[in-house]
């Protein structure tokens, strides 16, 4: 799999959001939330928190792709 940086901050080691090469998936990068009330995680899955800003430009910036 390769990914391409398409929201978040100039660092490393932030909040971002990749594109990737497989078709409809990208990848969150943040940092690990748990115990939060209404989220419920499956075997191997992890939860990041971002800030909503970095969501948005995400999406904004994947308009007009095809899923």
């Amino acid at each position: 799999m390769r990914a391409t940086k398409i929201s978040g901050c100039e660092e490393s080691e932030c909040p971002t959001v990749y594109a990737t090469d497989e078709p409809g998936i990208v990848i969150a990068q943040g940092t690990p939330v748990v115990d939060v009330d209404g989220v419920h995680l499956g075997p191997g899955e992890i939860a990041v928190r971002m800030p909503l800003s970095v969501l948005k430009d995400a999406v904004a910036a994947l308009a007009g792709t095809s899923s």
